[in-house]
């Protein structure tokens, strides 16, 4: 028999129902916000506000340095190498700054003071893109390393160097003319005071590994300064030149195909670290490796013979060798042959006298 069922409690069932539906319907509707399209079955395709589209692709919350790298940006960049994991590059910048501060200063015959803002590691070809014109782009080779490096000057810095060198008045701005091209003189200058960079640059890799960085070139035009695929990654170290009231920035980048040769010196944490390897412990390790005994065997002949007329040998059977009592035989220790040498006697003892060592073929 069937309970009979309540009025009340199927009508507040049924309101149930018709609200879970009312909210499904006006939930579809408000997320198409009335700019979807109808699907074959007659259901709304969601579109994404810009909001949305900005945290997809990891640009919410700014697109600079600071901002919040997530999204598809993360993902193509999970391969970039951060400079982070080069601590001694960080050293090796350091010095570059202290040094520059006292070259510039005998360079302009003014205070000079080098700041370094900071590190860090970009795509070159985002780098490219990102420079601002005009600007002066000095192309160099480290000479040792066998690959290049791109130093950029801004146009503060250009004016300022010029109107330094050429004995402009102090407390007055550098002069700036934008939109012409710069002159021999001004191309002069600023190489001039590349070279002084480079240099302290060397000595700021001389600790670490002795490397020259000669001047290439001398680019106005970002495309003819390539210097690596656009795809590359690289190291960007920015640094601040202030003159008094004058100034400028500067840019030095180091892909990490250039630094490659010496990247097992930039892990280091310090200066000088050997990665665990301690030094007493070798050299007590081979004062007793002279001193260890090994067991020598005296090779007479080698036969090749198959494996089943080996297993068919028996008690008696005799084995025929090849050697006289003039041959030489091989004196190995396990499966490495060290000496030949000559059987003999010796105090009524079989005994071998080395000839010569086994010469290992390449």
């Amino acid at each position: 028999m069937v309970p009979p069922v309540d009025q009340g409690q199927g009508q507040a069932e049924d309101d149930l129902a018709a609200e879970w539906a009312q909210m499904a319907d006006g939930g579809a509707g408000g997320a198409a916000g009335g700019d979807g399209e109808a699907g074959p079955e007659g259901a709304r395709t969601r579109v994404l506000n810009q909001e949305e589209i900005d945290s997809l692709l990891g640009l919410q919350g700014g697109e600079g340095e600071s901002g919040d790298k997530s999204g598809i940006y993360a993902i193509l960049n999970s391969a970039l190498v951060s400079y982070e994991r080069l601590p001694m590059l960080e050293v090796v910048f350091d010095r570059l700054v202290r040094m520059m501060s006292t070259s510039l200063r005998n360079f302009t015959s003014d205070n000079v003071e080098v700041s370094l803002d900071h590190i860090s590691s970009v795509r070159f070809g985002d780098y490219l893109n990102s420079i601002p014109l005009p600007a002066m782009l000095a192309v160099f080779k480290a000479e040792e390393w066998d690959n290049y490096g791109l130093l950029t000057v801004d146009s503060a810095l250009i004016y300022s160097i010029v109107d330094v060198l050429l004995g402009g008045r102090r407390g007055t701005a550098a002069m700036r003319i934008e939109g012409r091209p710069y002159t021999t003189i001004e191309r002069n200058l600023v190489t001039r005071m590349v070279h002084v960079v480079l240099g302290d640059l060397s000595a700021a890799f001389d600790p670490l590994s002795p490397v020259t960085f000669r001047f290439e070139r001398l680019e106005t035009n970002p495309r003819f300064a390539t210097i690596a695929r656009h795809g590359n990654a690289a190291v960007v170290a920015k640094l601040r030149v202030d003159m008094e009231d004058r100034g400028g920035r500067m840019e030095l980048l180091l892909p990490y195909a250039t630094l490659e040769p010496v990247r097992e010196l930039l892990l280091q944490m310090f200066m000088g670290e050997k990665f665990g390897r301690d030094s007493i412990w070798e050299g007590h390790l081979v004062s007793e490796l002279w001193m260890t005994d090994v067991d020598l065997h005296a090779i007479l002949d080698q036969v090749e013979v198959k494996l089943g007329e080996a297993l068919n040998w028996k008690v008696g059977d005799f084995i025929e060798l090849s050697a006289t009592p003039e041959s030489l035989i091989t004196l190995a220790c396990g499966d490495v042959h060290l000496f030949k040498a000559r059987m003999g006697r010796r105090s009524g003892n079989i005994s071998s006298r080395i000839v010569g060592r086994v010469i290992k073929e390449n």
